[in-house]
């Protein structure tokens, strides 16, 4: 039957099932693994949407960042120096100490890390995205859900598929290859392959190319080995690269200076960057394009990159014994590396720029015990190890004579206030020859090396038991609890382009007031426990329809920081002692954080409708955070990590199909949510706001929602499908996306503020009824919305030159696509 059916278009389930054959077509069933059981979804008592593996290869769902549009609730978006995971309001911000509180599981291996979530997607069977807190099965750190993706595994008969997209504007060429079946009575394997090349869809006028641009290989090799009766084994290995160049990011809002220098007010970044503004002796010579200061898809970067490789092998061995109960071991080493240069100032002036490098390593061991199901008590124990290390380097390079300029000019009008005032300065640069005026020299071409090294140990045992009171009344119990031992440590200091460490002095003054960075060697050990619970009651009301409520706790483990610039002591930066106007500041950093902690209640009703053509699930939740690990942009070049002490997250989800006609399928999501900050006192100041702290820094977000909240948002697809011959079937199908007005800046700062929009794709397509081939034409966006991401506050632009400037990264223009697909 030709594939692209109305079973795959709806967002909440894997299938709405239609039938060609002539007979009244009904809901096709959906079986999900949510609990580690194969279930009907309607049974399954979560907030759980599911999407089919089919479905995301038609819709042109590449990666994490896609899936959102089909996944009421759900952020994924890439952001500055990170990928943020939100949902219901709940993520974790850019640092990369944080493990995700949106936990990732790929066959039952434990994916916490953000770059993680950049690596695209591959012959996939299904995900399964669960909202709320999922501690007990799920394992580690899933405060605010999971997202369980299951990769297809090799079947009883032979199958093949080749799939090509074409996309004209903007260079987009993605090839699937897989082939799969058994080579055996006892063994089958699976292999799958996915090529995608992508040229950009913005323009960089400073290097005349496009970005982002992609360039990803993706490999998976996946066997089955049927021991006996009993047991079966499944191995899994899996090699990505996905390389990026560029970033689809770029100024979109640029305010006037409020600096008292008389030089810098009233001016905008852009006209501060410009080399007409500085007379001709300065050593001041920018690019055109750092007048470019709105959106229009036209970014002046100097060069942007991400090279990522990637690495994981799972040993999947299970044993059902002769009562049917099921021992499951799993065996996860999972290793990845990736090299970053962030051009973060986002203009095409040489301000400074950012080297990354992270490497880390995991090994994780699960044993799984699972009852017969079906009893009068079923239950799911086991035991959880795991070991991770993680490497990571990071170097402000500041290598531009731009700065130095900048700083010197700065320290000229201000009579030394960026820097020492030191009179007997002058070694030919034009103010330092006025006697004063030489900040700017102190860090001409410097580096800020920091290396941050993170090692954890985790054991945690879990039980959850369902007790099936009668026929339709279940009580389920559970709890898992969690040890863990994490070490970390960080060292930074300021050295040469060559990496020699420079002595202390005006340096260290200079970097703390320009970049908010002073040098310091931090290490420490902490080790926490946790019990979470669960009590969940689930009730039949009839043949149809099924209702329930959960309690539940969650946790999320603390740690180490790795991005903040500062030690978290309130010391006096060093200072050249022979200068004689010091000038010293304050710098706040951190370093350890806390474990955070939710206490989640959720009610729920799964209903078919219509004698089997209908169903509509309803469920409110209210959950309220502790210490919620939160990441706080500096204002300058770095992050630092925060708990804010209470938060509320509360709302309604609501989901349903509807088998319209024997061709004609509705299906559909909307969310209602509401967050508040009860208790947070210490956030992000935005710029221009005065501080409410008695610190002068911080700022009392209580009262404030959230980053990438919205009061309502949602999915609403129509798909249509029907045989034109004997052998040819042709389908349609539309998706609307909505949403109502977000903030993408974690300092909530409302002039990057998201309007509301509603978001079309769609989908048309001939094939032969066998499914043997498709032809399609696959539309994104196409109403052409500018939809911003993530924006933040530029980098420097109010600490260097006073003035208010945003950047934001841009969500891709209307595309459409040409799709083949043959299977065999």
């Amino acid at each position: 039957m030709f594939s692209f059916n109305t079973s795959r278009i709806s967002v909440i389930a894997i299938a709405c099932g239609v039938s060609l054959s002539g007979h009244a077509a009904k809901l096709e069933e959906v079986v999900v693994t949510a609990q580690h059981r194969e279930q009907s979804l309607q049974d399954v008592p979560v907030s759980v949407s599911a999407i089919g593996g089919e479905k995301m290869l038609e819709a042109g769902i590449n990666r994490m960042e896609d899936l959102q549009a089909y996944v009421p609730n759900l952020t994924v978006t890439e952001s500055g120096i990170s990928t943020d995971i939100y949902v219901r309001g709940i993520g974790t911000g850019m640092n990369q100490g944080f493990e995700q509180s949106v936990g990732m599981y790929v066959d039952g291996i434990y994916y916490g890390r953000a770059q993680l979530a950049r690596a695209p997607f591959l012959d996939l069977a299904r995900v399964e995205v669960l909202r709320g807190p999922q501690n007990i099965l799920q394992g580690k750190n899933s405060i605010a859900g999971a997202i369980n993706i299951v990769t297809a595994s090799p079947g009883n008969e032979f199958e093949g598929m080749v799939s090509a997209l074409y996309e004209p504007d903007f260079g987009e060429q993605v090839l699937d290859v897989m082939l799969s079946g058994p080579v055996s009575d006892s063994v089958g394997v699976r292999f799958a392959a996915r090529w995608r090349e992508y040229d950009g869809y913005m323009e960089n006028i400073l290097l005349d190319e496009r970005s982002p641009q992609y360039d990803q290989a993706t490999y998976r090799f996946k066997a089955m080995w049927d021991v006996n009766d009993d047991t079966q084994v499944e191995v899994k290995y899996e090699r990505g690269s996905f390389d990026t160049v560029g970033r689809h990011a770029e100024i979109i809002n640029d305010e006037p200076s409020t600096s008292d220098n008389f030089v810098l007010a009233g001016r905008t970044q852009a006209e501060i960057l410009d080399r007409s503004f500085y007379p001709p002796f300065l050593d001041v010579d920018t690019h055109d394009s750092v007048r470019n200061n709105y959106q229009d898809y036209k970014q002046g970067s100097n060069g942007n990159y991400s090279l990522n490789d990637t690495n994981n092998l799972t040993l999947n061995v299970s044993w059902v014994n002769p009562e049917g109960h099921e021992f499951r071991a799993i065996t996860g080493v999972l290793m990845y590396e990736y090299e970053d240069l962030c051009d973060c100032d986002a203009t095409s002036a040489e301000l400074f720029k950012f080297e990354m490098a992270e490497d880390y390593s995991q090994l994780s061991q699960e044993f799984r015990w699972l009852s017969p199901g079906g009893e009068r008590v079923d239950y799911i124990g086991g035991l959880y190890f795991q070991t991770n290390t993680l490497k990571f380097r990071d170097k402000l390079v500041q290598d531009s004579n731009l700065v130095v300029e900048l700083l010197n000019a700065a320290d000229f009008i201000e009579g030394g206030a960026r820097g020492d005032f030191d009179p007997a300065g002058g070694t030919g640069d034009q103010y330092e020859a006025l006697g004063f005026g030489d900040a700017g020299n102190a860090i001409r071409d410097i580096t800020g090396p920091r290396d941050f090294r993170s090692e954890s140990r985790i054991a945690s045992a879990f039980l959850q038991s369902t007790i099936n009171v009668n026929d339709t009344l279940r009580l389920t119990l559970g709890g898992r609890y969690t040890y863990e031992n994490k070490k970390g440590r960080r060292h930074l200091t300021i050295a040469d382009l060559a990496g020699n460490e420079l002595p202390r002095g005006e340096v260290d003054t200079v970097a703390a007031i320009t970049f908010a960075m002073e040098r310091h060697n931090l290490k420490g050990e902490r080790s926490e426990s946790q019990f979470s619970p669960l009590i969940n009651l689930q009730w039949d009301y009839s043949a149809d329809g099924m209702a329930y409520v959960t309690a539940t706790k969650g946790f999320k483990a603390g740690g180490f920081d790795a991005r903040s610039n500062a030690t978290p002591d309130d010391e006096l930066t060093y200072r050249n002692s022979a200068a004689v106007s010091p000038n010293q500041t304050i710098l706040e950093g951190t370093f350890e954080y806390d474990e955070e902690e939710a206490m989640s209640y959720e009610a729920g009703v799964k209903t078919g409708l219509l004698d089997g053509a209908a169903e509509i699930n309803v469920a409110a939740f209210y959950t309220e955070y502790s210490n919620l690990q939160i990441s706080i942009f500096d204002g300058s070049i770095g992050f630092k990590v925060g708990n804010a002490k209470e938060a509320v997250t509360m709302g309604i989800e609501v989901d349903g199909r509807w088998q319209l006609t024997e061709y004609l399928s509705l299906g559909g999501a909307l969310a209602l949510l509401d967050f508040e900050f009860k208790d947070f006192k210490n956030g992000q100041c935005r710029q221009d706001q005065t501080p409410d702290a008695a610190n002068g820094r911080d700022c009392d977000y209580t009262g404030w929602s959230n980053q990438y909240v919205s009061d309502w948002s949602g999915t609403f697809l129509i798909g249509y499908l029907r045989p034109i011959s004997p052998t040819l079937g042709i389908g349609a199908s539309l998706d609307v996306v909505f949403t109502d007005n977000y903030n993408p800046s974690s300092n909530l700062d409302p002039r990057v503020e998201q309007d509301g929009f509603y978001k079309f794709n769609g989908r048309l397509g001939l094939g032969a009824i066998d499914k043997t081939w498709e032809l399609s034409l696959l539309g994104k966006n196409l109403t052409d919305e500018v939809i911003i991401v993530y924006a933040a506050d530029t980098p420097l632009a109010k600490t260097l030159f006073g003035t208010t400037s945003h950047t934001g990264f841009i969500e891709a223009p209307r595309s459409v696509a040409l799709q083949f697909t043959y299977r065999m």
